[in-house]
């Protein structure tokens, strides 16, 4: 019988999947399309009989009253966590490209990547045979990101954290909005993070010598203080042959992290006033040549990594700046040291990764240890900054590397991608004040979506209205619980 319910309520979940229409990307969750929003909501209405639903609670119970597996099955669409595990777990031995020991345990990895949406599409179909499969085969940790966390959160796909014996006060040194995006509809801690991903303004520093007289972190910062300095000194790079950003959707984030309502109100489709103040300061800058509107990822976006492309600034974190702008090619700005930071106009995060404890895990204590391991071991994420230069989800170590307290053979603390400077007091004041209230599960697919169809109003091929059309259309068709 609790075979069969759990089989029930995963099948539920996952008709509702397919039905929505799923997608994500490789690099970020903004080239992805998400479907399951409704996922979570017929979930709920299946595990509301208590007759018919086998809780994370009771499957947790029975699996930590059963011997460890001798399988740990992890699902991931990268190699980021790999490396994490293959780096800093101390007990952990590499066997090839997708297995490993630990101990007596096998460590096989499910490397599916996103493109196309075919991490989700595979992780879903697996988790849909969990209750059924055999101890070796069962999925037993897998990785989520921000823009479709609530999909996987808001379901008995995840077990509760405090559920592997994970406490409070074992997290208490993490970043609460880390928390806030894994928090399901019952106030329940489904997932947690090795990482956090505020995000700052990243210039270039020969753009801004040559523009602006001066590449000083806190001079620059004047110019892109606010809305209003950004659009004059939009102005100011255009007249001296730059573009201020690679393209539009370089700044969405920042509007779209800053609104103060959310996509969906009562079933009603929602357009924030700051996400429509983006379209109008878009289109003025595309009107006066100052950006593009390029896709993110695309090779004209990316254009701007090197000096030929012209362009003044990006915005992001942590793992932009160093994993995503071509640091290790010759030729590039980033390769020879020459970006800068600034805190820019508003705060902001984009992206991160989360672990999730599968529901009907063999290796209830393996998973815990790992997770206790990379994401609260304040030694070891020491270690993730200094080698991987990750901003991790540790405030004690990043507070300590920030101020200086923390040296290196003597040194403080610094990126050589931004030419030496020390960017952690910036971010450490970001991920402090990211404000997840208005976040909803319909987030990744609206945000998606309207910048698809505003792409069409920005280019001249649609009037204003016709692009909102274009819009509310996508969403109903995407979501057909909602309305506008």
């Amino acid at each position: 019988m609790k075979r069969k319910a759990i089989s029930i309520l995963l099948s539920t979940a996952m008709a509702v999947t397919m039905l929505g229409g799923c997608g994500s990307s490789s690099e970020s969750a903004d080239t992805s399309t998400d479907s399951a929003a409704s996922a979570a909501d017929t979930v709920a209405e299946t595990t509301a009989s208590a007759e018919t639903t086998v809780t994370a609670e009771t499957a947790a119970g029975e699996a930590a009253a059963s011997d460890e597996g001798s399988v740990l099955n992890i699902y991931v669409w990268n190699e980021e966590f790999k490396s994490r595990v293959t780096d800093h777990y101390p007990d952990y031995e590499e066997v090839d490209a997708t297995t490993g020991k630990i101990g007596d345990v096998t460590v096989n990895w499910f490397i599916t990547p996103s493109d196309d949406n075919a991490y989700q599409n595979n992780l879903d179909e697996n988790l849909l045979k969990q209750a059924d499969a055999a101890a070796d085969d069962k999925i037993d940790m897998f990785l989520v990101e921000a823009d479709y966390a609530l999909k996987y959160v808001d379901t008995e796909y995840t077990m509760k954290i405090s559920d592997l014996g994970i406490t409070e006060d074992d997290l208490a040194n993490q970043y609460q909005y880390t928390k806030d995006i894994v928090t399901d509809s019952n106030g329940d801690l489904k997932g947690v993070s090795w990482q956090g991903c505020p995000g700052v303004l990243i210039y270039s520093r020969d753009v801004a010598n040559e523009v602006l007289g001066t590449d000083d972190p806190d001079e620059v910062q004047a110019y892109v203080s606010d809305w209003d300095a950004v659009a004059e000194t939009a102005a100011t790079m255009k007249e001296a042959g730059y573009y201020m950003t690679s393209s539009v959707n370089d700044t969405y984030r920042v509007y779209s992290n800053n609104v103060t309502s959310k996509w969906v109100e009562d079933g009603v489709i929602n357009i924030d006033d700051n996400i429509m103040q983006w379209v109008e300061d878009s289109k003025e800058m595309v009107d006066a040549g100052q950006t593009g509107t390029h896709e993110l990822w695309s090779d004209e976006w990316s254009a701007g990594f090197y000096p030929s492309g012209k362009v003044f600034c990006y915005f992001g974190p942590a793992w932009l700046i160093d994993f995503s702008m071509a640091a290790d090619t010759e030729g590039s700005i980033a390769n020879a040291g020459g970006w800068g930071a600034a805190e820019g106009p508003q705060g902001f995060y984009w992206g991160g990764t989360w672990i999730c404890a599968a529901t009907g895990t063999d290796n209830p204590s393996l998973v815990k240890d790992i997770i206790l391991k990379l994401t609260c071991d304040e030694d070891i994420m020491t270690e993730i900054v200094l080698e991987d230069n990750d901003f991790v989800n540790n405030k004690p170590a990043m507070e300590a590397l920030a101020s200086g307290e923390k040296l290196i053979d003597g040194e403080e603390y610094s990126n050589a991608v931004l030419g030496g400077q020390n960017p952690l007091p910036m971010f450490c004041a970001g991920a402090e004040n990211i404000d997840l209230s208005n976040q909803s599960s319909y987030d990744q697919g609206c945000n998606e979506e309207f910048q698809n169809a505003m792409k069409n109003y920005f280019e001249g091929n649609a009037t204003l209205d016709d692009a909102l059309d274009l819009f509310y259309k996508a969403v109903v068709e995407k979501y057909p619980e909602l309305t506008y």
